[in-house]
Formats: C-alpha cells, structure tokens, sequence
C-alpha cells in the first residue's frame, strides 16, 4: 500500500503534545480525525518527534499509509482545510516502503528562545521563556559547549528507566549554539541524532542555572557521570521549544 509523508508546522499552546492520548486533544489526534474524513477510513499516523504539551513545530515529520491519492495537491488543500488554524500541513509526498517518520530520521533540530527583557512583549508570551533572573551570557555561551559530543544523557532524561532513554540513552550532539535573534529574544540551537524525553528542556534549565550562578559549569561533567536527573537543572518551560527540523 502507498505511504505518504507529511510536514506539519503547528503551535502547542493549546494541545496536549502530538501523541494520541484518550483523554486530551492532541496535534495527532486532530491530524488522524481529518484523514479519516478525507479517506473515509480509520488512517492512524506515525511521527518523528512525541513533542510534549505546549510545544510548537516548524518541521514535524509523520506518515501515514492509504489507497493511492491520485491528486496530491487537492489532497494537501482539503487536508489544510478540515484542520484547526493552528495546525498547517506544510507538504504532502508520496514516499518509499522503506521510510519511516521516526526510525529512518538521522538526526534533529530544536531551538528554545528566551526571552531576557525587563518585560515581555505580549506577543511573545507563547514562544519564548521569560526569564527575569540576571544571567551572565558569556557563561551561558561557554556551558553550551560541555553538551557537545557523544554523551550518555540520562541526567538529563524525565523517566530515565524507560522507554529509549533506558535502552539508547547515549546521544551525538553536533550542535548547541546560542545567539541573539532580536532585541531581547535569544535562541538555543540543537541538534542531535535524537534526543530523550525532555532532554532539551532540561539541558536549557542547566544553562540558566550555570548562568545565575547555581550550578558551576565545572560540575556539568559530574552531572553527565551521576546519571541522575535530580542533579541537572529545572525543566524551563514548553512553551519555548520548536521542533524545527527532521533530518532524512
């Protein structure tokens, strides 16, 4: 049977993460509830990334398989049309037998912005962490180096005994870099083969951390070592987390 590829840009604020769950709307339960209507049959998705509750997509990727479509542009302008505004298809493709959404990604970006004003602009208030506390930036900038490389993460792993992070929690990171986007809106970039349950929003509560002072940036590889979450930093909010891109 076809299988096709979508791209979805959606923004979390109001879903309860991508995953399916029974008792919450989710972005994929939205998705799979206008397949049906359009295919006319129980059509279920598979996606790249379980984004968690109030986080947003630019690049989500998931698959699906059905009966051939014979107009894929139709198709992308009705399935556009049945969804919420806050979840948009960015393109649909046929693709090979052999791709899967998850399993034959290489790797994935994500960015956290923050939001280091005395206020917040309002509309912002959904993208971007506010953060009041005084940071020292050039620490920050330093601190996002020890996460480069190929690391056991579970320190910084939500539920470290189960799912990947207990059997795969060893991941390449290729990329952290921090940079100013505009006045007061900075963003942390990453990029890694995969990443653990929460790993980026722990990783960015530990830089505000050894940012403010409350964790030394010597003590980051002692974090590593321990395995233990309760040794890294807070999670920093949802609301600031894109999934950006899915590499194939």
């Amino acid at each position: 049977m076809p299988k096709y590829k979508l791209k979805i840009a959606y923004e979390g604020t109001a879903y309860s993460g991508w995953q399916k769950q029974k008792n919450a709307n989710t972005v994929q339960k939205e998705i799979n509830k206008a397949l049906q209507v359009l295919l006319k049959a129980k059509t279920p998705t598979l996606g790249a990334s379980r984004t968690d509750a109030g986080v947003h997509a630019l690049g989500q990727i998931a698959h699906f398989t059905c009966p051939e479509i014979s107009d894929l542009k139709r198709f992308f302008y009705s399935l556009n049309g049945l969804l919420p505004k806050d979840i948009r298809i960015k393109s649909v493709e046929s693709e090979k037998d052999d791709f899967h959404a998850r399993y034959s990604a290489k790797k994935k970006t994500y960015h956290y912005f923050l939001s280091l004003g005395v206020h917040q602009d309002p509309f912002e208030r959904y993208f971007a962490s506010h953060i009041y506390r005084k940071l020292d930036l050039e620490l920050l900038q330093k601190a996002c180096q020890c996460f480069v490389g190929t690391h056991d993460f579970s320190a910084f792993a939500n539920e470290s005994n189960e799912r990947c992070a207990r059997t795969k929690p060893v991941k390449n990171m290729t990329k952290v870099e921090f940079t100013q986007v505009r006045d007061n809106i900075y963003r942390l970039e990453f990029e890694a083969n995969s990443f653990l349950y929460k790993m980026v929003r722990n990783i960015v509560g530990t830089l505000l951390d050894v940012a403010n002072g409350k964790i030394k940036i010597e003590s980051i590889p002692e974090i590593f070592a321990s395995k233990d979450r309760k040794q890294a930093g807070f999670a920093a909010p949802a609301r600031g987390l894109f999934l950006v891109n899915v590499h194939y």
